[in-house]
């Protein structure tokens, strides 16, 4: 089995962790989530700077599993084209094929999903507002045609 690094970008509400836990079962691969690690070590997911820390950290486990043969599912939400060339880039110098999952949704559809998971208070999520989901989805750089002939196509 040849390793493979799949990369989940989109925005939160955009059904990363469904999916990516999904792929995790059916691959079977490595689920890497860092809103997940930050609430389980008890800090904010709003901390930037411990996010950028574990991330990395996390994304040289991914090399580390990748170079095993592992398949590794990162949603780490990647809306710079920057991010996703660089993980593309490191992980190809492996030898993994790479795989892009861009989820698309609509702001409506996103807020909707929000609302309800907000209301849900589980500890691995945060409160998301109206105006932080509408703010970010000015800032991602949603990947284009050209960027997706960079990456594999899913197997089968």
């Amino acid at each position: 089995m040849k390793a493979r690094l799949i990369v989940l970008c989109g925005l939160p509400g955009s059904g990363k962790t469904t999916l990516a836990k999904k792929l995790a079962a059916e691959s079977p691969g490595v689920r890497l989530c860092p809103d997940e690690w930050l609430a389980k070590l008890g800090i904010d997911l709003f901390d930037e700077s411990a996010r950028e820390r574990l991330e990395a950290v996390l994304r040289e486990h991914a090399y580390e599993l990748l170079s095993l043969g592992q398949t590794v599912i990162l949603e780490f939400g990647f809306w710079a084209r920057e991010e996703r060339d660089e993980v593309r880039l490191r992980a190809r110098a492996i030898g993994a094929a790479v795989e892009l999952r861009y989820l698309d949704v609509p702001l409506d559809e996103l807020w909707r999903r929000l609302e309800v998971r907000n209301g849900t208070g589980t500890p691995d999520t945060a409160v998301v507002t109206r105006a932080m989901i509408e703010q970010w989805a000015g800032q991602i750089e949603a990947p284009d045609q050209d960027e997706h002939a960079l990456f594999d196509a899913p197997p089968g």
